[in-house]
């Protein structure tokens, strides 16, 4: 599938989407979270273990495209901001590891986009903003990523002042895993990603999904979650010694009972919990624990 405004390519497990509207700084406009959503969407129906998210020039990405704004309706602003956050829960959905690979500033949406990633690597030299407190229309919908990140006041910093912090600045608080040279920056990013999918894709995939389910859980119900969802990947994992059932993810989806990735991870089969005061755990019957492929 050929894009507009991405380009994707794959590396053996690992595919890369990079952001290419370079004469609009890549602004994240309508068309390009759009195409985002989708080329993500079918990465994940694919065998890659691993995305990274990239950018080509001089700015990783600006944030909204001020011209989706310009004379929008309450209507129209709430589409734009609500297929900007179906973008980022797509990246938290997806079944395999996301790393961001920062060249350059990333401010505002562009922020929350580096936010939204599982993993982040920075040049040195990338600047990080939400800038919106500096004018008239506050960073509300960045700062739900940023603040899962660097923790409150730091957020609340950065989103009141709008100064840019630079990369190691934003590793030390949290906003990206870590900083490097420039001309270590495509080396180190492809580093982490394929140390970050190493053993079983099945096991990241149920993995991710259950951190992101439990992370903002009290601690007393994410502990009833994560029990559950370990008692129940014992039996069906493969152990030292033994012999898997399966061997990929794709080989474990091949049961007709076995549901497909989907965007929307609420619609998975869900197996109730004793604490969870009404949540659910997502676990497909079909889907067994491996550590290794």
């Amino acid at each position: 599938m050929s894009y507009e405004h991405l380009l994707v390519a794959a590396d053996g497990p690992i595919t890369t989407v990079t952001l290419n509207r370079v004469d609009q700084r890549n602004a994240l406009s309508l068309d390009v979270m759009r195409e985002l959503t989708a080329a993500l969407t079918a990465i994940a129906r694919t065998d890659a273990r691993g995305v990274i998210l990239a950018a080509n020039g001089p700015v990783f990405s600006a944030g909204h495209d001020f011209a989706d704004m310009a004379g929008a309706g309450l209507e129209q602003a709430r589409e734009l901001f609500r297929v900007c956050t179906t973008m980022m829960n797509t990246i938290q959905s997806l079944p395999q590891p996301v790393v961001a690979r920062v060249h350059a500033l990333a401010t505002a949406g562009g922020c929350q986009l580096v936010a939204s990633c599982d993993l982040a690597v920075a040049a040195s030299t990338a600047m990080f903003a939400i800038p919106g407190g500096k004018a008239g229309l506050f960073c509300h919908t960045p700062l739900v990523a940023v603040a899962r990140n660097v923790g409150r006041k730091r957020a609340l910093e950065m989103a009141m002042t709008g100064d840019a912090i630079d990369a190691a600045t934003a590793a030390d608080w949290g906003l990206i895993n870590k900083a490097v040279a420039p001309d270590r920056l495509e080396a180190e990013t492809r580093d982490l990603i394929e140390r970050a999918t190493r053993g079983s894709a099945l096991s990241k995939e149920l993995g991710k999904q259950a951190f992101y389910r439990q992370v903002d859980l009290v601690q007393d119900d994410a502990y009833d979650f994560a029990v559950e969802r370990m008692a129940i990947g014992i039996p069906a994992a493969r152990l030292p010694g033994e012999a898997s059932p399966h061997s990929s993810r794709s080989a474990r989806r091949a049961s007709p009972n076995c549901p497909r990735w989907t965007s929307s991870p609420e619609r998975l089969p869900r197996i109730p919990m004793d604490r969870g005061q009404g949540r659910a755990m997502l676990l497909p019957a079909c889907l067994t624990l491996s550590p290794t492929l």
